[in-house]
């Protein structure tokens, strides 16, 4: 199932359970990947490296979001960035963790020498 069916199922389930800002997440992601396909000469299938950068883009944009309102004293507004940023970051591959990432580090210099 490619990450945009996946999008689909899973907003259906949650229009189902009622759960508003997961579907208005899911809904606004989707709308992103809709216009970033129709954007440019021609219309075209984002492939799935492509839906990631877009989700990267968009939950960057929530961080970026609930810090301004965290600043600027809405932290209501705040908290449901941060929310919507969580949902975002479920579709998006896990990350490495500092010490994952020292062993890779660590094992690539150990093996060129």
């Amino acid at each position: 199932m490619s990450l945009k069916d996946k999008l689909k199922s899973d907003l259906t389930e949650a229009i189902r359970n009622r759960h508003e800002v997961k579907s208005s997440t899911i809904r606004m992601i989707l709308t992103s990947i809709t216009n970033e396909e129709v954007s440019g000469k021609e219309a075209r299938t984002l492939s799935e490296t492509e839906i990631i950068t877009v989700l990267t883009r968009e939950a960057k944009k929530r961080r970026e979001a609930a810090e301004a309102f965290d600043q600027g004293g809405a932290s209501e507004r705040a908290q449901r960035e941060r929310e919507e940023g969580e949902i975002i970051a479920t579709y998006l591959p896990a990350q490495l963790s500092d010490e994952e990432l020292d062993t890779l580090i660590a094992e690539a210099i150990s093996s060129t020498g």
